[in-house]
């Protein structure tokens, strides 16, 4: 008996779109991209200019989440409630450039570690002075920082220290200084005269605390200053430190425009690209 062999039915065609794949699949993203930023690093962008000349307002930098453990701070976006301790945690080092939360703010600032736990801590005419001895500083001369949008120089901050090239272009004229930590650790940091901040009362710094300064002295809210006056207000828990700073990625100089793409590579500042922000080591 013939017989005809039956056609294997084709499989049905799928339309339309799994959206509950895609909303899983951006879920798991999302998550492992905050997951990477809370545990591991994190991008940052200078917002002022507390820290020149080391950094300038534009830079782009990597914050390594794990080189002191994690906190409640570590979270991206600061989603957790403060709480004590760390997990893993070690107290950074002196000269170490940190993010750093205020207590009872969740904004982060960057600041240089100054002081450690156990320390004696002042500040005297705007030297620095750890357990009776004052910090080695080396004057630089006059530092010449390039004016641009996001560095202006302004009068009101910056007397007189504006200077126009015949060219059209200008430098911010500033004195500059070494400053070398009893661990041999320098940096350069600017003193660009008497600021309320050059005097601060000594104190002993409590355990699991750091005393933290920005590295443009006259122009800085670090520890020295109250909570109110958008400073740290005085040691920080070390609980309230976010990560430390690498280096930088890429500097903008505030000219880019967003509908102008041209602009956002023009306004690319040279020969700060992947520069260490760790200190010099003698």
């Amino acid at each position: 008996m013939n017989t005809t062999p039956s056609k294997a039915s084709a499989p049905e065609d799928k339309t339309g779109t799994d959206w509950w794949g895609e909303i899983r699949a951006l879920f798991w993203l999302v998550l492992a991209v905050l997951g990477f930023h809370s545990l591991v690093a994190k991008p940052f962008y200078i917002p002022s200019e507390s820290m020149v000349p080391g950094l300038l307002t534009g830079d782009r930098l990597v914050v390594s989440k794990y080189a002191y453990g994690w906190s409640f701070v570590s979270a991206s976006f600061h989603i957790l409630p403060p709480m004590p301790g760390r997990i893993f945690g070690k107290l950074p080092k002196r000269g170490d450039i940190v993010i750093v939360s205020p207590p009872g703010v969740r904004t982060d600032y960057i600041k240089r570690v100054i002081g450690l736990p156990g320390d004696r801590l002042e500040v005297r005419g705007g030297t620095v002075i750890l357990n009776n001895v004052p910090v080695k500083r080396q004057p630089l001369g006059t530092l010449h920082i390039p004016v641009d949008r996001n560095m202006p120089c302004r009068e009101d901050e910056y007397p007189g220290a504006r200077v126009e090239n015949g060219d059209g272009t200008a430098y911010c004229a500033l004195p500059g200084f070494r400053e070398t930590l009893p661990n041999g650790r320098s940096y350069t940091v600017l003193d660009t005269g008497y600021s309320v901040g050059d005097d601060f009362p000594p104190i002993t710094i409590p355990e699991d605390h750091v005393f933290l300064m920005g590295d443009n002295r006259d122009h800085s809210a670090d520890s020295r200053f109250p909570v109110a006056a958008q400073g740290l207000g005085g040691p920080v828990p070390w609980e309230n430190i976010g990560g430390r700073a690498e280096f930088i990625t890429f500097s903008l100089d505030g000219s880019a425009k967003w509908w102008n793409p041209i602009s956002w590579f023009t306004s690319m500042r040279s020969g700060r690209a992947f520069s260490s922000l760790r200190p010099q080591e003698s």
